[in-house]
């Protein structure tokens, strides 16, 4: 069993799919791994560190001859895929909803790809799940990335020459991300409040010393989505948030929007009005940036400054915490390969649960159903 290691090549991807700790691991299971040259070098992981813990490196074309599995953190282009065997095995975050022609293309090379965005949350699965751990580090890099902008201190300080007041930062989106970005801005000295539309967050903000700020006036509404995500709201329901919104946001120093759908786009929850209420010299940092934004004026890849307000939009914030989101990352991967090796096969086998929640291509046809419906 060869697995493949590909060297990453979108825009802002500093991370790599495999680490020489996963790399040795493989090896344990009597796999083979080849590295593409250079392909952590960006995470801190040289080629020589990959050697040591037992991989080959070469050029694409050499670790993808004969390879059964390939592993990358963002789905490679397709074309950059020639000489990989018909049935092998394609295990990355390949965006399937927004990317759904490359899918198409994987299918026609005759891939199994697998998603990993679709893992399925299940208890089983936690240790599996990029969704999860790349959150957590957006989440609390998010919070840095407010704090290199904003240009106030983040704790209260009693000097003799007066106080300092703490900032006030509020966390929309109570997910992973959010939770992580709570639990930050509390460590940084900041008083946090937050938001979601999933009423059974509230206890979760609590716990970390935040304070939660919910709607209240509007009856029957819970707002949990399958698998723990958040889901679409009542017409309802957003007006009402957006006048609490309102109402709080004009106090903060700090925002940060981490709300995603599935298979949507991101929901608005900051208009331009709002941002305009904010004091001057606040800020903003939009997670959700990439997949349309939760912040009107928000604009991927750049720092815009509307009404004197920063709103922060960077890309592929994970990827900039690269050592640790590539460490995270890579074991996802072996966990989930691992949980389904078959020592006597030499291979991973997946069961019904997990290989259909993943798996996008088979057979030369897209499969899976949330991309047929």
């Amino acid at each position: 069993m060869k697995i493949a290691v590909l060297k990453e090549a979108a825009i802002a991807e500093r991370r790599v799919a495999a680490t020489p700790e996963t790399v040795k691991k493989f090896i344990n299971l009597k796999a083979s791994v080849a590295v593409e040259s250079s392909a952590g070098l960006a995470a801190s992981y040289d080629d020589a560190a990959f050697s040591a813990a037992g991989a080959t490196t070469g050029t694409r074309a050499e670790v993808l001859a004969d390879a059964d599995i390939v592993l990358a953190v963002q789905g490679p282009d397709p074309d950059s895929l020639a000489g990989l065997k018909q049935g092998a095995w394609l295990v990355a975050g390949l965006n399937p909803f927004d990317d759904r022609g490359r899918i198409d293309r994987y299918a026609s090379l005759g891939l199994e790809a697998l998603a990993m965005e679709f893992m399925p949350r299940i208890t089983r699965a936690q240790s599996m799940d990029i969704l999860s751990s790349q959150s957590n580090l957006a989440g609390y890099k998010a919070v840095l990335d407010a704090a290199a902008e904003y240009d106030r201190a983040f704790p209260m300080m009693m000097t003799a020459a007066g106080t300092v007041s703490a900032a006030k930062v509020f966390v929309m989106g109570v997910g992973v991300a959010g939770l992580q970005a709570i639990a930050t801005a509390r460590r940084l000295g900041a008083q946090v409040s937050a938001t979601d539309v999933r009423s059974a967050t509230k206890e979760q903000i609590l716990s970390l010393g935040g304070k939660p700020i919910f709607v209240e006036n509007v009856a029957g509404i819970e707002g949990e989505g399958s698998g723990g995500y958040a889901t679409e709201m009542s017409d309802a329901y957003k007006a009402a948030q957006a006048e609490l919104v309102s109402a709080h946001i004009a106090k903060q120093d700090i925002v940060i929007t981490t709300a995603l759908i599935p298979g949507r786009a991101a929901p608005r929850l900051i208009s331009d009005t709002q941002v305009a209420t904010m004091r001057p010299g606040s800020v903003i940092v939009d997670l959700a940036v990439e997949q349309g934004g939760n912040v009107e004026g928000s604009v991927v890849g750049e720092i815009v400054e509307r009404h004197g307000v920063k709103i922060v939009g960077h890309r592929n914030v994970p990827s900039r915490l690269a050592a640790d989101s590539s460490a995270l990352f890579a074991r996802n991967l072996f966990n989930f390969l691992s949980a389904f090796w078959d020592k006597e096969a030499g291979r991973p086998v997946l069961d019904e649960e997990i290989g259909n929640a993943v798996r996008v291509t088979q057979g030369g046809k897209v499969v899976h159903e949330r991309l047929l419906s």
